[in-house]
């Protein structure tokens, strides 16, 4: 499971736009092969600043998603109302290995 968080901001006057992008593309990108959760979060300290917070099966399924038809449209419109270039994270639940029995 790849887990990424993307750390998005905006201008005051395009968070309408950039909410309208979200929720017309949320239901396609959660049906993406692969893609196991997304949420979108906005920042309680700073109301021009949401995070995007997503689940997928793999690195490779979540490189897919990017070079689908959908990515296409939705990145290049949403990255047009940046304010400040964006933040992402992508982590993996680490696997430790079992502590030794003393």
């Amino acid at each position: 499971m790849l887990i990424r968080i993307v750390r998005l901001t905006f201008a005051p006057e395009h968070v309408p736009a950039f909410l309208r992008i979200f929720q017309e593309s949320e239901a396609q990108i959660r049906q993406m092969p692969g893609c196991h959760h997304l949420e979108l979060w906005q920042d309680a300290n700073d109301p021009h600043v949401y995070c995007t917070h997503s689940h997928w099966e793999s690195a490779e399924v979540l490189n897919a998603y990017r070079r689908s038809a959908l990515f296409g449209q939705v990145w290049p419109a949403t990255k047009a109302l940046f304010a400040a270039p964006p933040l992402a994270f992508s982590v993996q639940p680490a696997i430790l290995p079992a502590a030794a029995d003393t």
